[in-house]
């Protein structure tokens, strides 16, 4: 009688989980748990079986949504950091179109011209690798310790968001210097 208060005082009569040890490797259907469990009592309802993987998954979905939804918003900050940098260099190099033409009245050649423009674009890009990549680790180490088997440090994202901001820098910047290579040096002096 002890035992069936104890029971009721926490609230429920019913065994809501079974624990079935297996060898590793073995790979149970549910019907043969299901023919094992009547086996023992047949009057014994299953609700639902879970191997532990499926459990433990369910418990960490919550930090796998965050996951991805951070992996989202990293990528879609890296597309705007893109199309920032694209029209950041590119209103620089259409400032110096002047300049451009008097270095073209000088002599300058083409290559000379492209090479000025692209090495002011990747000026710009080596400033902000040396600001935000130390800021990227710092973050990495604090979001570390939040993510549950996350790298904080993965050099192929580390990686591939360098090159798509200098291939958007390059994009940004080959445009103009063409089109500012191209121009003759009366016109760039008429448009000043």
């Amino acid at each position: 009688e002890a035992q069936a208060d104890y029971t009721k005082s926490l609230g429920s009569l019913f065994l809501h989980d079974i624990v079935i040890l297996t060898r590793p490797g073995a790979n149970l259907s549910s019907a043969e748990v299901r023919r094992a469990m009547a086996s023992v009592d047949p009057g014994l309802p299953i609700i639902s079986i879970q191997t532990v993987k499926e459990k433990v998954g369910l418990q960490f979905s919550q930090q796998r949504l965050i996951a991805r939804l951070t992996s989202f918003f990293g990528a879609l900050s890296l597309v705007l950091a893109s199309i920032g940098l694209y029209g950041v260099i590119a209103y620089n190099a259409g400032r110096r179109v002047s300049e451009v033409g008097v270095r073209i009245a000088l002599g300058a050649s083409r290559g000379n011209v492209v090479r000025l423009v692209l090495k002011g674009a990747f000026g710009l890009i080596l400033a902000g690798l040396s600001i935000g990549l130390p800021l990227t680790f710092a973050a990495g180490r604090l979001l570390g310790n939040q993510l549950y088997g996350m790298n904080p440090y993965n050099p192929l994202v580390t990686i591939a968001a360098i090159v798509a901001l200098g291939s958007s820098a390059l994009l940004a910047s080959i445009v103009p210097a063409v089109r500012a290579s191209l121009i003759s040096p009366l016109d760039a002096l008429r448009a000043e």
